[in-house]
């Protein structure tokens, strides 16, 4: 199933609150739902509560629970506050009465500033080579990898025993968007491995805690058939947790999204 058809079932949750969503086995990273799709999937829902001159700044999501895919839940959306210039938004995705991710969504308008201080954040990674991709692999890659390219141009696969931590490369989708929108940005960045599991020798457990990401205003408009770049780096790792930072850029350089990420790691 194509992800542009899981976000239009997803943005009709305003008509209808009482939406049943399924996400398919396809979209899977072991039992569990892609952690990118069910946050892009609860954007898409915000985003038709929220007018569209208020673009998204900030996205926060935990990941409380496992969201199972391949079975049924839904999504309720909350307008936490609505002022002159700035929206905010709680999303949930509940399944069997629990709350399984939650994401609080910052929407704002722009505004006239005499403070202007410009990007200086560049990266020189090499163009995608396709002996680089990340191979999809029954059961040993998350199923999801069947609907996206991962090209790494530096930094290890996972349980590789390196002593990198740390990403650099480029992301696109398999088959382009017909439209690509911020709920698609927020379904690809979070496909990347955690930098972490490159370190480690044997196949260990590892899932998202906590994702924040930030948006870069204004943006070129991307077509669903761009590379995007990105580059993740640990900042910390110990006692069963690693904290990294990731920055993404459109295929012309122009820095786009701001990823900060709390791993947890069962070895």
């Amino acid at each position: 199933m194509h992800i542009d058809e899981l976000l239009a079932l997803a943005k009709t949750q305003k008509s209808n609150p009482n939406l049943v969503l399924t996400i398919p086995s396809g979209w899977s990273q072991g039992r569990t739902a892609y952690g990118g799709l069910s946050a892009g999937l609860l954007y898409a829902a915000a985003r038709e509560y929220i007018e569209q001159e208020r673009v998204m700044r900030s996205n926060s999501t935990n990941f409380v629970g496992p969201l199972i895919a391949e079975k049924p839940f839904t999504i309720t959306v909350e307008v936490l506050r609505e002022g002159k210039n700035v929206s905010h938004v709680m999303v949930r995705a509940i399944q069997e009465n629990k709350t399984c991710v939650v994401s609080q969504i910052c929407f704002g308008n722009s505004r006239e500033s005499s403070i202007s201080v410009p990007n200086q954040d560049t990266h020189n990674i090499a163009s995608p080579l396709r002996d680089a991709f990340i191979r999809a692999a029954p059961k040993v890659t998350p199923a999801f990898l069947e609907h996206l390219d991962l090209s790494i141009q530096d930094g290890g696969l996972p349980f590789s025993t390196q002593k990198s931590s740390h990403y650099h490369g480029w992301m696109k989708f398999k088959k382009a968007p017909a439209v690509f929108t911020d709920a698609h940005l927020i379904s690809i960045i979070d496909a990347w491995p955690p930098t972490l599991l490159q370190m480690l020798s044997a196949p260990a457990p590892a899932s998202s805690v906590s994702w924040n990401l930030e948006f870069i205003h204004p943006q070129r408009t991307i077509s669903g058939n761009d590379w995007l770049a990105y580059q993740a780096h640990t900042r910390h790792a110990a006692d069963g947790y690693g904290h990294t930072e990731a920055n993404i850029w459109d295929k012309d350089g122009e820095l786009i999204a701001i990823s900060r990420q709390t791993v947890a790691i069962f070895d």
